[in-house]
């Protein structure tokens, strides 16, 4: 009885995954799901779209986990007319209280406005997408929102040297 179980389960599971090269389901962050960090919804099918986007997917706690992917992102100076980012933070992944995170968050996009800063307050993108929890995802995708590329955990130089040379074969 238990393995019938555990099959349902993992096709359950791999059915909402992501898959490359194909447009994830479209995700609303809104209201008690959460929003951008300037009060707003965030809809996936719409920020990602016009521009080559790459989207962090972060547990507080795992903040600086792919600092050297950001750090080689900053130093290529891409175009901002073509190439966009958002930070997504899993706030139902840490200790930390909400009101912490959004002062942070705040704070950042004021320092950083051509990011786009995102709370996710119940794990949203972890049910509806499959993304790692507790950990720090990166996700990359085309300007018709397509995703290109997805990492779970903390990327290693040649993985960093594979997302800037995607970025700069669809910008």
């Amino acid at each position: 009885m238990i393995k019938p179980l555990c099959c349902l389960l993992v096709l359950a599971l791999s059915a909402s995954a992501l898959t490359l090269n194909t447009i994830p389901p479209s995700i609303t962050l809104e209201g008690d799901k959460g929003e951008t960090a300037n009060g707003k919804p965030w809809i996936s099918h719409e920020s990602l779209q016009g521009k080559v986007h790459i989207l962090f997917y972060v547990d507080p706690d795992e903040k600086d986990t792919n600092n050297a992917l950001s750090e080689a992102l900053k130093r290529q100076k891409f175009d901002h007319n073509r190439y966009g980012s958002v930070a997504i933070v899993n706030m139902a992944a840490t200790w930390m209280p909400n009101f912490a995170i959004e002062a942070k968050l705040k704070k950042k996009q004021e320092l950083y406005p051509d990011t786009l800063y995102v709370k996710d307050k119940q794990k949203v993108l972890v049910n509806a997408w499959g993304l790692a929890d507790d950990n720090s995802d990166i996700l990359l995708f085309d300007k018709t929102g397509k995703l290109l590329y997805f990492y779970e955990g903390k990327l290693d130089d040649s993985e960093i040297s594979k997302v800037i040379r995607l970025i700069e074969e669809h910008l």
